[in-house]
């Protein structure tokens, strides 16, 4: 039996030689090492700079892309009731009566019920400021409204609310209109809104028109939050439902709340300059074109009027009163402070609660039938509640 030599590495096999098999065609010798040297080459200090700075910028681009093109997939869930309020706005679908005013008149008042054609553009956190802008903006429809309903309650006239987190935000005011709050709030002295929670360092001037550009890092914590667009088909179905109800949209929604709210606290009516400046401007812009308003006031809950002192409330009916007085077109409907049962309520800021905001918006369906929006009618549906769900409709 013939034995195969084994094969041993020597001078003349050395192992670390490249081999090629029979017919293969060598690589040159010249060029093989500059292929090599060129895939090993180090990249200097300032080209790993420029590689990274480029990375930066193309992701940072995009990031802005993102927040400009698709605040639905990301931004909180009441951004798409305030999106369908801006529709609305774009495509005056108005009806021709208007509602303004902050979170308790966008759940109690749901005009889709209503016999008379509305539209609800009322805000959580709503003020004067957001309810100017509304206005402004429907004022440039083909077919303005014929009358509008104001319903405000009392701290929204003397405290700062939401006006960064929300109106800014969600890009409600535009930058002219940011402008003007802020040579407002110089004028007269009072920048309690447009200064509120500016801890960042930046300049104003600065913040405001990263907010109007939409900076990216503006929006850092929604973007986390939101999963940059684990947010989207829950937010799209709150604009249709929104945008269906014709404005009108819930937040708490549970069977009763005796927790006290904010005009529980208030021991004074006091006023802060530059939202009684907005609240003007709009009676202004009312009656200059001959628009009726009238003043109508969502109930609280039983636990948080019980806490308010009665100066506050003759406070606050006077300061309209003065209204009132200087513009003929505008006048207070029913109670500035009325009040249900605890049981009507569905979270701790006396936003009704589903049953609650039917009953009442049902209630006041039947008022605005008249044309003259009967005070009686109003201050009997606000004294107390329909007995049935079937009073309601």
């Amino acid at each position: 039996m013939t034995r195969q030599t084994p094969y041993h590495y020597g001078p003349d096999h050395p192992h670390h030689r490249l081999r090629y098999p029979a017919g293969a065609t060598e690589v040159p010798a010249d060029t093989a090492p500059a292929r090599v040297a060129w895939t090993r080459q180090p990249l200097s200090p300032g080209a790993f700079l420029a590689l990274t700075a480029g990375g930066f910028v193309v992701l940072f681009g995009l990031a802005w892309l993102w927040v400009v093109a698709m605040p639905m997939a990301f931004l909180d869930p009441e951004y798409p009731a305030w999106r369908a309020k801006e529709i609305m706005l774009a495509e005056c679908d108005l009806g021709n009566t208007l509602i303004l005013g902050d979170s308790r008149a966008a759940v109690a008042m749901m005009p889709a019920r209503w016999p008379v054609p509305a539209a609800n553009l009322a805000v959580g956190g709503g003020e004067p400021i957001e309810a100017l802008a509304a206005l402004t903006r429907a004022l440039r429809c083909p077919e303005p409204p014929e009358r509008v309903i104001l319903s405000l309650d009392a701290v929204h006239f003397t405290e700062p609310d939401l006006f960064w987190e929300r109106t800014a935000h969600f890009g409600f005011l535009d930058g002219a209109e940011i402008a003007t709050l802020r040579r407002v709030s110089h004028e007269l002295g009072d920048e309690s809104v447009y200064e509120l929670r500016h801890t960042d360092g930046l300049p104003s001037w600065l913040r405001d028109q990263m907010v109007r550009a939409r900076f990216p890092s503006l929006y850092f914590s929604s973007l986390m939050k939101g999963g940059l667009l684990l947010r989207w088909p829950r937010n799209r179905q709150i604009l249709d439902t929104t945008l269906a109800a014709h404005g009108q949209y819930f937040f708490g929604t549970a069977s009763g709340s005796d927790v006290v709210a904010a005009e529980g606290h208030m021991r004074a009516f006091r006023p802060l300059p530059v939202l009684e400046w907005y609240f003007n401007r709009i009676l202004q812009q009312l009656d200059a074109r001959g628009i009726p308003a009238v003043f109508i006031a969502v109930p609280m809950n039983d636990a948080t009027y019980r806490q308010i002192p009665p100066a506050v409330r003759a406070g606050f009916r006077a300061w309209l009163a003065g209204y009132e007085a200087r513009y003929p077109g505008f006048r207070v409907v029913g109670d500035v402070m009325p009040y249900w049962p605890d049981a009507y309520f569905g979270d701790g800021f006396a936003h009704l609660n589903p049953d609650g905001a039917a009953r009442f918006s049902g209630a006041l369906g039947r008022c605005l039938e008249a044309a003259a929006l009967a005070a009686p009618c109003v201050q009997r549906l606000q004294d107390a509640p329909p007995n049935t769900q079937k009073d309601a409709q």
